[in-house]
């Protein structure tokens, strides 16, 4: 089989994506985007309603990639706490190095969607937290963790993990990277 071809429109949201990211959304016209795409500006709108509707596929894209992988590590029943924090967090650095255009668009221009999205997507991330805490406060049942503040643990794990979007470079592998974080923060709990 030969390599998939995409879609205009997923080619359209790829290239807005490393304009935005380079740009920053306010700083990208429509047609600067259809310049990049090679159209006249006025063809884009057969392929997307507006600039807001691309940002929000970068961004609700992003988010579901984010959820879709912290569900299916609750969804291990049998599986230690420390296993599925590690998985959480390994998870989490692979989504974010994959695609690092979309993950800088996702995490410092979301504020540019309107309403409903922009409480959508606020509530996509309150529960996301949520879920990742609930990893720590599983493992503080159990005996797995010791900490105080799975409040401040959560929020201390997702921001060194979110940071990564701001690194220049990285100094070993995305997977490596993963693994890395890991050992230090379970290290850093586990009982």
């Amino acid at each position: 089989m030969g390599v998939t071809e995409i879609s205009r429109k997923e080619r359209l949201i790829a290239i807005a994506t490393d304009l935005f990211k380079a740009n920053g959304y306010a700083g990208t016209s429509m047609r600067d985007l259809a310049a990049a795409v090679g159209i006249e500006a006025g063809s884009l709108y057969s392929h997307v309603r507006s600039k807001e509707e691309i940002l929000q596929a970068i961004c609700f894209g992003m988010a579901n990639k984010f959820m879709r992988h912290l569900d299916q590590v609750l969804a291990r029943k049998d599986c230690p706490c420390t296993e599925k924090l590690h998985a959480a967090i390994t998870g989490h650095v692979a989504i974010i190095t994959a695609d690092i255009n979309a993950t800088s668009v996702f995490w410092n221009e979301w504020k540019y969607m309107q309403e409903p999205w922009l409480t959508d997507f606020s509530k996509m991330q309150i529960e996301y937290e949520a879920k990742f805490r609930s990893v720590l406060e599983a493992g503080i049942k159990t005996g797995e963790f010791c900490l105080a503040d799975p409040v401040f643990t959560t929020s201390a794990i997702l921001s060194s993990l979110n940071g990564l979007q701001k690194w220049r470079t990285y100094s070993m592998p995305p997977e490596d990277l993963g693994q890395a974080f890991a050992n230090l923060f379970i290290k850093g709990i586990k009982t």
